[in-house]
C-alpha cells in the first residue's frame, strides 16, 4: 500500500486516520494541506474517485464565503476555483494508489490492500 493523508494538524478526523494507520503499522506519508495542498492532477484523480468535485467540499467549512461561492459558479470553474481554496476540502483525503477516501472511512481502508 502506498498510503497518502491529506489534512491539517488542527482536524480530528485527520488525526484519527493517522492513528488508524499507526496502530496497524501500515506507513503513511502526511501532507498539510496548509502548507502544501493537492495538485491539480491529485485533486482530479481524487475527485473522479469519489463521485466528482462537488463531493468533496465540506459544506460546514469555517469559511463558508468560499462554500457559497463555490456553490454558485458555473461548473467548469469549479476545479480551479476549489484549488485556490483547499480550506474548504473534506478533511482527511486519504489515498491508497487510485483509491481515495474522503473523510473519517475506517471501513473502507479495511478492505484496501
Amino acid at each position: 500500500m502506498n498510503i497518502q493523508i491529506f489534512g491539517t494538524k488542527k482536524c480530528n478526523d485527520t488525526k484519527k486516520a493517522e492513528r488508524f494507520f499507526k496502530e496497524r503499522g501500515i506507513k503513511y506519508q502526511f501532507i498539510d494541506m496548509r502548507e502544501k495542498g493537492m495538485s491539480k492532477g491529485e485533486l482530479t484523480s481524487v475527485a473522479s474517485a469519489n463521485g466528482g468535485i462537488a463531493n468533496m467540499v465540506n459544506v460546514n467549512a469555517k469559511d463558508q464565503d468560499a462554500v457559497a461561492l463555490f456553490q454558485h459558479i458555473a461548473d467548469e470553474d469549479k476545479l480551479e476555483k476549489l484549488l485556490e481554496s483547499q480550506q474548504i476540502i473534506k478533511t482527511p483525503v486519504v489515498r491508497n494508489g487510485k483509491q481515495s477516501t474522503l473523510g473519517y472511512q475506517p471501513d473502507v481502508w479495511k478492505t484496501w490492500q
